[in-house]
């Protein structure tokens, strides 16, 4: 490599401030916050053992279909900044690594496939779904993928492949959200409820990159804690 080319890598790195010191703090901190998501993870999936059990028995009783929804999201970017995005041995660049995501199914089972936003008003969710979305207890599968790695606890929420596709190209930035794991809850969710249109999407990924730009141990750990009020208060949620 030229020193032209070194000197043009390290003007980059320090622009986005980062130094060799400070990277390797960043993946130790990094290393702390994923044990503490896995073990976070880990405890409440024995928590809440009794109460996903009574949920997927409502669920069941009440409406026909599956107990637990499934969906591909789109999650990690692990590509460097500095790669070449044109890689033309992915057919196609879905923005980060596809993965399953795990809900209870609050709506009524479809086969369509469509890939859309739910509405306040949606008249595919289900009586207990309703409830269920109004104190996010759907997403306590979830923790079954932070332990599998795909996601954390705290995080910016992963969207469908089609949605992202769409929102890239509508929203600045957008994309910058998968630099980290997607996430259960986060600093968007507590603070805004669910999407609706393209300004309530702005405004979250204003709450996620302000989450990304000062990720630290202490704040998921202040995310988490402000959490269980949120979902007690229903705060977002409809």
């Amino acid at each position: 490599m030229t020193s032209l080319r070194i000197n043009d890598l390290l003007l980059q790195w320090r622009e986005q401030g980062v130094t060799y010191g400070l990277s390797r703090m960043g993946r130790y901190e990094d290393r702390a916050r994923r044990v503490l998501n896995v073990i976070v993870a880990g405890i409440g999936i024995v928590i809440s053992a009794p109460l996903m059990a009574a949920i997927a028995v409502v669920v069941k009783l009440t409406s026909r279909g599956p107990v637990f929804y499934h969906q591909t999201r789109v999650g990690l970017d692990r590509r460097s900044p500095f790669s070449d995005r044109s890689d033309r041995r992915r057919v196609v660049d879905l923005g980060g690594k596809p993965f399953t995501i795990y809900k209870f199914r609050t709506m009524q089972a479809r086969s369509d496939g469509r890939q859309v936003w739910a509405s306040q008003s949606d008249a595919r969710v289900t009586r207990v779904g309703r409830l269920l979305r109004q104190f996010r207890l759907d997403e306590l599968p979830q923790l079954v993928n932070v332990l599998k790695g795909d996601m954390n606890v705290v995080g910016p929420r992963p969207e469908q492949p089609r949605i992202f596709a769409d929102l890239k190209n509508q929203v600045h930035r957008y994309s910058e959200r998968q630099r980290v794991r997607p996430g259960i809850t986060g600093w968007a969710q507590i603070n805004q409820h669910y999407d609706e249109s393209i300004d309530d999407v702005r405004r979250k990924v204003a709450y996620d990159l302000d989450y990304i730009s000062r990720q630290s141990l202490s704040q998921d750990i202040k995310i988490m804690l402000l959490t269980a009020p949120a979902m007690v208060l229903r705060k977002g949620a409809w």
